[in-house]
């Protein structure tokens, strides 16, 4: 029987096609810090399908919308 679907993440980042580990998530947000007026569904960092995914998921207030409202504050450190 399947269960609720989990929203963080590590979920996250495996519904993107990316690696879902700690350590690579930590890796990822390291090495892909955005400038201030660089908005997170917009960045070049994503291929089309991701940025799709966050941009659709944001607009809907989805399930989805706290997990990437804390990626985007942990990738704006500067924010």
């Amino acid at each position: 029987m399947l269960g609720e679907p989990e929203y963080n993440m590590n979920e996250l980042f495996a519904q993107l096609g990316l690696d879902s580990s700690d350590e690579a998530i930590d890796k990822f947000v390291t090495e892909h810090q955005l400038s201030s007026e660089e908005k997170l569904t917009e960045s070049s960092i994503w291929t089309d399908n991701q940025r799709m995914f966050l941009q659709e998921e944001w607009q809907k207030d989805a399930e989805w919308v706290e997990v990437i409202d804390d990626l985007n504050v942990r990738m704006h450190p500067d924010a």
